[in-house]
């Protein structure tokens, strides 16, 4: 199953760039409904290189969900998008009931000296796939909020 989206942002491409591919961009898309900690001894980046990163979730701020493995590659992108992947997946918690999991980002530039932002994650989970599909569509839709807000010239 699948969740996607598909904006505009009023950005540069190399704004959107730099915020798709830095923690702190995954840490300011996700709150305040999940907060990441890095599990490595050096902390996060300041921008994802390629390879296994883990980290460290709460639901909240409060709640421990588990660890998750991010695996980071840059793959070629179509007619010149720039490609963030994320094919990582559980080390414990609630991250364990998902089975696959195949998270793309990707920026291209469009008319005005905007970005085009596509973003969709591929997913399985068993049986329950349709009640996670939900839980990841909505947080999708605040994720993409978040990005806009985030990217918004001023």
């Amino acid at each position: 199953m699948h969740v996607s989206l598909n904006l505009v942002l009023d950005c540069d491409p190399d704004a959107a760039w730099r915020f798709i591919r830095s923690p702190a961009g995954l840490t300011q898309a996700s709150r305040p409904f999940m907060s990441f900690a890095s599990r490595e001894e050096e902390g996060f980046p300041e921008v994802w290189p390629a390879g296994d990163h883990a980290v460290s979730v709460k639901a909240l701020g409060r709640i421990p969900l588990g660890r998750q493995r991010i695996r980071i590659s840059y793959p070629r992108g179509q007619r010149g998008a720039r490609v963030v992947r994320d094919t990582g997946g559980g080390i414990s918690g609630i991250f364990t009931l998902v089975h696959h999991w195949d998270h793309s980002m990707s920026v291209a530039s469009a008319p005005q000296g905007k970005t085009i932002y596509r973003d969709r994650l591929d997913f399985r989970a068993g049986f329950i796939t349709p009640l996670l599909w939900l839980s990841y569509w909505l947080f999708w839709q605040w994720r993409g909020l978040a990005i806009r807000r985030a990217t918004h010239r001023r």
